[in-house]
């Protein structure tokens, strides 16, 4: 029985999808919830699992065509097996040994599409093309993308060209993929309809790293994942957020929205560009609970496996350059939200405390804040508080 394979219902948010590349070509088995293609939307890469056991009888568009929800996108034989194999031709005898030079190109030259440049990669899945399959003619003979275009075209690859000397300006033109064009039209809508401002301060982590040495431990066995940093400010944020509702709010038109709840966007890098997943109701999780979910996005982002209801919503942004080693920034208000908290790397400093001079372990923190609704004050009122609660913990288990 024919079955046909759609694009996933979409969200409003999201119009239509781009097929990035197919796991599979027509005449294969597949297995029931076996990835079949993937598809990129503005936001993620969702995977369309085979529904059933059979084999993939037609693809009705390739790779790099655009999508709309619901759209058949293939056709599967439920229940049909593989066609066999032909029978191999009678060996003939062996001709001679290929000369050595020979050989060692053909080793180069077989490469798999991971050793192929992104541009290079879309020629190859487009146009079904096994790399191995092409005589490169770059660097350590690697498969280029002109390879590729020429092998596809039935042509010869061209002369091996000489290694780029001293003075040579090499380019490569790329297209965005739709997420990091996405990332750029948000970026610039921010910049462009957002009154954004920046403010700054400073906080001494020394008593949240003494309460992760003495207590980390007992906290890992009993709920079984390490106490980090990031749970802390996020904590403290859920609670900055209620005394401070306006930094939690968001602008609609003409109206200000006030969000009774605390929806918090994680950013996270992945190898595809910023995400940021959303916990939500953080007003009601304990540190353990935000650590775990904190894990949990981790790790989907690592594996691609973010969906899109993750990234949906949120009302108020927390990233962390820190992780890259980011001393301060400025970081970018995630539209339609009014605010993000910027964290930073982690650096022991000489500071004054009780009239001695000692050394601490500090961190820049910046507020961004729509300056429409959000007013001077209530931004830096909010980032004392943040720096309050971190510098005594106590308060925040407390909710004060």
């Amino acid at each position: 029985m024919s079955i046909e394979v759609k694009v996933p219902v979409l969200p409003e948010s999201v119009s239509d999808a781009t097929i990035a590349s197919w796991h599979k070509k027509v005449g294969d088995a597949v297995k029931r919830d076996e990835n079949l293609v993937d598809l990129e939307t503005d936001k993620v890469v969702l995977e369309v699992p085979s529904p059933v056991d059979g084999v993939l009888k037609e693809i009705k568009h390739q790779a790099g065509d655009t999508v709309n929800s619901q759209q058949v996108i293939a056709i599967l034989e439920e229940g049909a097996a593989a066609p066999a194999p032909a029978p191999a031709a009678k060996e003939e005898p062996k001709a001679a040994a290929p000369a050595p030079a020979k050989a060692e190109a053909s080793k180069a030259s077989g490469k798999g599409v991971d050793e192929l440049s992104p541009a290079g990669r879309r020629v190859a899945t487009e146009e079904h093309i096994d790399p191995s399959k092409v005589a490169g003619t770059g660097r350590d003979g690697r498969v280029t993308k002109e390879d590729l275009v020429n092998y596809g075209k039935g042509g010869a690859a061209p002369a091996p060209a000489a290694r780029p000397t001293p003075g040579e300006r090499p380019e490569e033109r790329v297209p965005m993929t739709r997420m990091r064009a996405k990332i750029a039209e948000r970026l610039m809508q921010s910049k462009n309809s957002i009154a954004m401002l920046t403010s700054f301060n400073e906080v001494n982590l020394a008593e949240v790293v003494k309460m992760r040495k003495s207590l980390g431990e007992q906290f890992q066995k009993t709920h079984g994942i390490k106490l980090g940093f990031m749970s802390f400010f996020v904590k403290a944020a859920a609670e900055a957020l209620k005394r401070h509702p306006i930094v939690n709010a968001s602008v609609d038109g003409n109206d200000i929205i006030y969000h009774g709840y605390q929806d918090i966007s994680i950013a996270v890098s992945t190898d595809k560009g910023l995400v940021t997943p959303v916990l939500r109701d953080v007003q009601d999780m304990g540190f353990a609970d935000i650590e775990q979910g904190i894990a949990d996005y981790a790790k989907k982002a690592r594996d691609g496996k973010l969906s899109l209801e993750d990234l949906q919503g949120g009302t108020f942004t927390i990233t962390n350059g820190g992780t890259f080693g980011s001393l301060l920034s400025t970081p970018i208000v995630n539209p339609p939200q009014s605010a993000i908290l910027g964290m930073h790397t982690i650096k022991e400093r000489a500071i004054v405390e009780n009239g001695q001079v000692i050394a601490a372990p500090m961190m820049y923190i910046a507020i961004s804040y729509d300056h429409r609704i959000i007013d001077g004050k209530d931004a830096v009122l909010f980032l004392v508080d943040i720096k309050d609660q971190l510098e005594n913990p106590q308060r925040m288990l407390l909710g004060l």
